[in-house]
């Protein structure tokens, strides 16, 4: 006969209620578990970077400045296109032509339909042989009549004001008669007149208008020097002579302005004179050249100009994150329901 186990007591079965009962009040008194804390949001990504400004400092040389074209034609040629234009004497007729916006192959096709004699305009005992109303009205045919500030691209003309020396950078107003000024090479050229004031070649303070394409706001500044260099010879022509006697004068000044350009063009066009028209393929072709060899220098110039700035908003962008101010934990939190000092703190 089997044995059975006795009924339980009243008083166990009250003591496992109270047990049951106390544990599920213990649970609500808790209240939920605590939530796992939210996940560290990354940095924030820099913005894109913008590409640097780039500005062409175009400098004078007379007949060497058909060079201007093949440097320009070199560099459209391999992606890249300046911004802003900057030019003195022979580097403003070309820069303001190509900052209104004709390409290249166009330039090259007009300089080579240009009859140069068609631009002297000659007036004898003026302070100048040639009076130069005859180069500011080609470059306005030319731009279309456009001002400075209505081409296509920023654009300034360097020219030097008789009076006082100094140097003037025109950046609005009429183009052609900011190119006769900064043009009017002193002997040759009349002294231009714009506003009362009389102005002569830039070259003469400003060979290669680096500081004026800085005033442009550039980043980078690709200069073409294509300033005579004194060859030890003496010249025996009216041009030649004044030609060398306005480099001698500009060599100092252009050094100093060249060392704060990114990247300096050398076309080899010292022997082309400064009325040899007829050379005006070969100093094209030696533009071509010599931009060819600066490339590598100007893309390094752009690289070295993207890090830096990469590098700039990478930092500025970690310093805007850090500078967040942290979360202010209030409410039935988990960090207040864990911490009882965060439970006494005041919030706000």
């Amino acid at each position: 006969m089997s044995r059975t186990s006795p009924p339980p007591s009243r008083s166990r079965r009250a003591l496992l209620a109270g047990l049951v009962l106390g544990a599920l009040a213990a649970c609500s008194a808790r209240g939920p578990a605590p939530a796992d804390p939210p996940p560290a949001s990354p940095p924030a990504a820099p913005e894109p970077v913008a590409p640097p400004r780039i500005c062409l400092a175009l400098g004078g040389g007379a007949a060497k400045g058909f060079a201007h074209i093949g440097v320009i034609k070199m560099l459209e040629a391999h992606g890249i296109r300046a911004d802003v234009v900057a030019g003195t004497s022979a580097g403003s007729v070309v820069g303001a032509l190509y900052a209104a916006g004709i390409d290249p192959f166009t330039l090259q096709e007009r300089a080579a339909a240009l009859d140069e004699s068609t631009l002297r305009d000659i007036r004898l005992f003026s302070g100048g042989l040639v009076q130069g109303q005859a180069l500011q009205d080609y470059v306005n045919g030319q731009v279309g009549g456009r001002t400075i500030e209505r081409l296509g691209k920023p654009f300034a003309a360097v020219a030097t004001r008789l009076d006082t020396g100094d140097r003037v950078v025109f950046v609005r107003g009429n183009t052609g008669q900011a190119v006769r000024a900064s043009s009017s090479v002193p002997g040759v050229f009349e002294p231009a007149r714009i506003g009362g004031r009389s102005y002569v070649d830039g070259g003469v303070v400003s060979p290669v208008p680096v500081d004026a394409a800085r005033q442009l706001g550039a980043d980078i500044v690709i200069a073409v020097d294509i300033s005579t260099k004194a060859s030890g010879t003496t010249p025996t022509a009216l041009a030649g002579i004044v030609n060398q006697s306005i480099a001698i004068m500009g060599q100092a000044l252009g050094r100093q302005e060249l060392e704060r350009a990114d990247v300096v063009i050398r076309p080899r066009v010292d022997d082309i004179g400064p009325v040899s028209f007829e050379q005006r393929h070969a100093a094209i072709l030696e533009g071509e050249r010599a931009a060819l060899a600066a490339l590598p220098r100007i893309r390094a110039s752009i690289a070295a100009h993207q890090r830096t700035r990469l590098e700039a908003a990478r930092r500025k962008a970690e310093e805007e994150a850090a500078a967040q101010p942290a979360d202010v934990d209030c409410g039935d939190s988990w960090v207040r329901r864990l911490n009882p000092f965060a439970r006494d703190r005041p919030c706000g």
